[in-house]
C-alpha cells in the first residue's frame, strides 16, 4: 500500500493571519486549526502539529491490540491518541506560563494508516472524511454546542442558531489539564481517499461538493487546490486546510496483477 499525498492552506477572504497548520509525516498526518486570538491562535496550532510528530514518534509502531488494561485499539490509536493528550498538557502548561497566550487552544483531526487501517483522533469541529466506491463518509462529530443540540433534539437544522453558534466548541486542546480524543478505526483499500480538513472548509462547502470535488479531480493535489479554491469562490470567511491521502497499491502488486 502506498500513500499518495496533496494539501494546501490558505488564509481565505477575510482573515488577516492564517492560525491554521498541518503536517504530514510519512504515514502521520495532522490539520489543527488554532484560536485565541492573534498571535496564540498560530502558536497553538503550530506548537500542536510538532507536538503530536514528535511525541508519535518517540514511540515504536507496534501492530496489535493494546495489551492488559488497554483500551482494545490497536497501538498506533493508542499511541496517536496518547500523542494528542500529551500535546494537550504542553498547550496548557505553555498558556498558564505565558500570558499572552493565555486561554490559547487549537482543534485536532489527525490520521495514522498503516496495514490497511487508518486510525483518526479528533478534538474539536476539523473533520476526518472517507471517499469509497464514490461515495463520502464523515468519520468525526464536531465536538461543538451545535452538534450537540442537534443530535439532542434541540435544535433543527434550518435554525439560525446553528449559524450563529457554530463556532462555540465543547472540546479543544490547550484549555483544560485534559482532554478527551475521540477515535475511530476505519479499513482503507487502494482507490480509496482519506481527508482531513479544518472548518474553513466545511463551513463553505456541503459534503455532496467535497465528493464531488473528489470525483471530478482524483489527484490528491488538485482535490486540495479545488477545495480551498471553492471555500473561498463561496467567501473563505475563515482559514482554511486541507490534506487529502489516495491510498494506492504498492508497485510491486500493480506488476503482479497486469501480469495476469
Amino acid at each position: 500500500m502506498r500513500l499518495h499525498v496533496g494539501a494546501r492552506t490558505d488564509v481565505g477572504r477575510v482573515r488577516g493571519l492564517n492560525e491554521d497548520a498541518y503536517r504530514a509525516d510519512r504515514c502521520l498526518f495532522v490539520v489543527c486549526d488554532g484560536m485565541g486570538g492573534a498571535p496564540a491562535g498560530e502558536v497553538a496550532s503550530d506548537m500542536a502539529v510538532e507536538a503530536i510528530v514528535q511525541q508519535f514518534n518517540n514511540g515504536t509502531l507496534d501492530d496489535g491490540v493494546v495489551d492488559g488494561p488497554g483500551d482494545g485499539y490497536m497501538r498506533q490509536t493508542s499511541r496517536l491518541a496518547d500523542a494528542i493528550r500529551r500535546c494537550n498538557q504542553i498547550l496548557y502548561a505553555n498558556s498558564q506560563e505565558d500570558p499572552c497566550r493565555s486561554g490559547m487552544g487549537t482543534t485536532v483531526v489527525a490520521a495514522c494508516i498503516t496495514k490497511q487501517i487508518a486510525s483518526i483522533a479528533h478534538v474539536g469541529d476539523s473533520r476526518a472524511y472517507l471517499w469509497h466506491d464514490g461515495r463520502l463518509e464523515p468519520l468525526t462529530r464536531d465536538h461543538s454546542l451545535v452538534d450537540a443540540q442537534l443530535r439532542a433534539g434541540v435544535l433543527r437544522p434550518d435554525s439560525p442558531a446553528v449559524s450563529e453558534q457554530q463556532h462555540i466548541l465543547l472540546r479543544v486542546l490547550g484549555r483544560v489539564p485534559d482532554v478527551d480524543v475521540e477515535l475511530t478505526e476505519v479499513p482503507v483499500q487502494p482507490g480509496d481517499y482519506l481527508l482531513l480538513c479544518s472548518d474553513g472548509v466545511t463551513r463553505m462547502m456541503s459534503d455532496s461538493a467535497i465528493a464531488e470535488a473528489i470525483a471530478r479531480h482524483r489527484q490528491p493535489q488538485r482535490i486540495a487546490d479545488r477545495l480551498i479554491d471553492a471555500a473561498n469562490e463561496q467567501g473563505g470567511a475563515d482559514n482554511s486546510t486541507v490534506v487529502v491521502i489516495e491510498i494506492r497499491k504498492q508497485w510491486w502488486a500493480r506488476l503482479l496483477h497486469w501480469s495476469e
